[in-house]
């Protein structure tokens, strides 16, 4: 299955929404699997393996779309303090917790950057209709690096006609992100989302992500976009994917507290959504052994049946109602069908970027821009001076 759609007379992949777009009001129903299950820990090509046949599974069901959790390919790093204690030491990090980091860094996985859909929107907003998108479409993809994974991952979502939402740690160069990829039924790369804000030891391992990534996709199942974990209690985060219109929240997510229950019912009531949570379970034997791993913060090494995260994964309606889930007794495939017309009868009563918002009293502006620390420009665009004397300019 190529990463690459090939011809030149199709639709190229599914541009983020206009607020006039958005799923077939005449379908009744989408059926929505979310995933929880433990990454194969330090082992990438493993844990591929292992979404390949959870999504077989759930395909097998007639699911259409298949959410997985958080870091699921490259891993939560439960219980890894990276050598760092009570007593953060910036001037001589230990040498066990950098190790740590290099065998990390080593099961992440290289992903394009988020070009098409801004491009897209640029193109159509200049009203130039005699553009090849298709032809743009490739371009924009392989002038970036995708790497082997991601183009494993298009393909199981070719293969099994699913549209897949794969929780993922994102190396750009030697910086890790928390991200969300999103591939479509035939086998493409959409887009992703990293994560804005990691939490509390999270900054010390993964970068931030800015406001070029918080993507929501127009498909035929609705419109669809996600946060991760505490993301998800951001409130203007949460408000910017609602003025996408968002439909399908997806919420990969470690926390497994009962009281992320009530957040995700909170959501789903506020932005008239459904949404989809999906966490893992895991046992310490699902991570390395503790020669390889150290475990902390639960006291004594916990011995390998010890459940380190017990999942929580659920499926909430707009109206509140919980269709599947939550499940805290092992890995499984949460599956519920979802009525697309509720989305309307949840909004007759509350619209919250709709009739219900206050624009003249309050408003969001989001940046979306991509933010680089370094940028360059062609020699074409020097000026005269700075061309004269071969000294680049501030």
């Amino acid at each position: 299955m190529a990463l690459l759609p090939s011809g030149s007379g199709s639709t190229p992949v599914i541009a983020e929404v206009e607020m006039n777009g958005g799923a077939d009001q005449s379908a009744t129903t989408v059926r929505a699997t979310v995933v929880q299950a433990s990454t194969v820990f330090y082992d990438t090509p493993a844990t591929l393996d292992k979404a390949e046949r959870l999504i077989a599974e759930a395909a097998g069901y007639g699911s259409q779309l298949v959410v997985f959790p958080e870091a699921f390919v490259g891993g939560y790093p439960r219980g890894s303090t990276f050598g760092f204690g009570i007593n953060i030491s910036m001037t001589n990090p230990k040498d066990k917790g950098k190790g740590e980091f290099q065998k990390y860094h080593a099961a992440a996985i290289d992903v394009p950057a988020n070009k098409f859909s801004s491009y897209f929107i640029t193109l159509k907003c200049q009203h130039m209709v005699c553009v090849n998108y298709t032809t743009l479409w490739i371009f924009l993809l392989t002038e970036q690096h995708a790497g082997p994974e991601v183009t494993c991952l298009a393909a199981m979502a070719g293969k099994y006609k699913v549209f897949l939402v794969m929780g993922v740690i994102e190396r750009e160069g030697h910086t890790l992100y928390c991200s969300v990829l999103f591939f479509d039924p035939l086998g493409r790369y959409l887009g992703k989302h990293r994560k804005m804000m990691p939490t509390a030891l999270e900054r010390i391992i993964w970068g931030f992500g800015d406001g070029s990534t918080i993507p929501v996709y127009d498909t035929p199942l609705g419109k669809i976009g996600a946060l991760i974990c505490w993301e998800n209690k951001m409130p203007l985060l949460r408000t910017a994917l609602y003025g996408k219109g968002i439909e399908i929240y997806c919420a990969p997510t470690a926390d497994s507290r009962p009281v992320w229950q009530a957040s995700m019912t909170h959501i789903a009531l506020e932005g008239g959504c459904f949404v989809l949570s999906a966490n893992q379970f895991c046992r310490r034997k699902d991570y390395p052994p503790p020669s390889e791993y150290a475990f902390a913060g639960l006291g004594e090494e916990p011995s390998p049946d010890t459940v380190v995260c017990p999942g929580g994964s659920v499926i909430i309606s707009p109206s509140g109602e919980v269709l599947a889930g939550p499940n805290y007794d092992g890995e499984a495939l949460i599956t519920a069908d979802l009525d697309m017309g509720e989305i309307v009868r949840a909004k007759f009563a509350f619209d919250v970027v709709g009739h219900y918002a206050r624009p003249e009293v309050l408003s969001l502006v989001v940046d979306d821009q991509p933010h680089r620390p370094v940028s360059f420009t062609c020699a074409a665009e020097k000026t005269p001076a700075a061309k004269s004397d071969g000294t680049a300019k501030p």
